[in-house]
């Protein structure tokens, strides 16, 4: 039920794409939350991700036996609230987008370009546009979650709150739209290929197993997890500058982990590692990223699908 099909039996409201957004952002970020905490701490590391002099994190199991030995269970969970609210928020509008542009689509393509080999085309540009929009609107949390999970003992921030208003004294507005630049070049191509990769899968798994339009929720896990990993090996590199530059005038907290990175804009960050780190740096936490990659976008698709699913009965048969 992602995207716009004009053979569905039953036609769901923008409210209803709404709650299926919303519920599957809730459940895949409280599954998931863990696995983000790791790749950030990863990303943000100068040091290389290797025992030497000054590494505090040089694996996955390494780093959480660390974690959880210097601040807790509950460090996985660290920026929880602030990450729930932005995926809520990214969800409901990352799918209401979708479900609006790929109606709107559909409604001017000649005959010919709305057969289903096509979907994945105007999915991925579709989910571009709806990846960037959703961005915008969800920037100031990402960068709220990014500051509390990236903080060490003792915390500078106390909590939401606190850290919103010395946010806000750092440098205003400003400062919750840090990194928008390479989130938004990002995002595009992230989600654009998240969708068109899925649809592609479902298109596929139709083709070659159910012969409906129709899917599991176990067989749209498999194509969401397929779409994820393919998306993110592919733009990963600018996954981490963001996060860098998220964190720029946040170094206080952040001199338990090691070095700290400074850069002004987007093309300095890059230099910059590359200069001092070597191009592999940009590939840093990639090994928990793509897990969370497999498992958020196995879980988005199957959990909105199944939603989806549930809500259409409210439309009668």
């Amino acid at each position: 039920m992602v995207g716009f099909d004009p053979n569905k039996a039953r036609q769901l409201t923008p409210f209803d794409h709404a709650a299926a957004g919303a519920v599957s952002g809730i459940v895949t970020r409280a599954v998931a939350q863990p696995l983000d905490v790791l790749k950030i701490r990863f990303q943000l590391q100068v040091e290389p991700l290797k025992l030497g002099p000054g590494s505090k994190y040089t694996g996955l199991r390494q780093a959480v036996c660390r974690i959880y030995q210097e601040e807790g269970v509950t460090a996985f969970w660290k920026g929880h609230v602030a990450a729930q609210s932005l995926s809520v928020v990214f969800g409901i509008t990352q799918f209401v987008s979708f479900e609006f542009l790929t109606k709107s689509v559909f409604s001017r393509l000649p005959e010919n370009l709305t057969q289903p080999v096509y979907k994945p085309v105007y999915h991925f540009f579709c989910g571009g546009i709806a990846g960037c929009v959703s961005t915008c609107v969800s920037q100031p949390v990402d960068v709220l979650r990014t500051r509390l999970v990236s903080q060490g003992e003792p915390k500078v921030y106390k909590g939401i709150r606190h850290a919103v208003g010395m946010m806000y004294k750092e440098g205003g507005i400003q400062t919750f739209y840090k990194g928008l630049t390479p989130t938004i070049i990002q995002l595009f191509p992230y989600t654009g290929l998240q969708f068109g990769f899925y649809s592609f899968f479902k298109t596929a798994w139709n083709s070659a197993i159910s012969k409906n339009n129709e899917i599991g929720s176990i067989a749209s896990g498999l194509c969401g997890s397929a779409a994820g990993f393919c998306s993110k090996i592919t733009v990963y590199p600018l996954d981490l500058i963001k996060k860098r530059l998220q964190v720029q005038g946040f170094e206080e907290a952040r001199k338990s982990f090691g070095s700290v990175q400074k850069c002004s804009s987007l093309l300095d960050c890059i230099c910059s590692i590359a200069r001092h780190e070597g191009l592999g740096a940009f590939y840093k936490g990639l090994s928990p990223s793509l897990l969370k990659a497999v498992v958020t976008a196995g879980l988005t698709f199957s959990v909105y699908e199944q939603t989806c699913a549930i809500l259409s009965y409210r439309h009668g048969s």
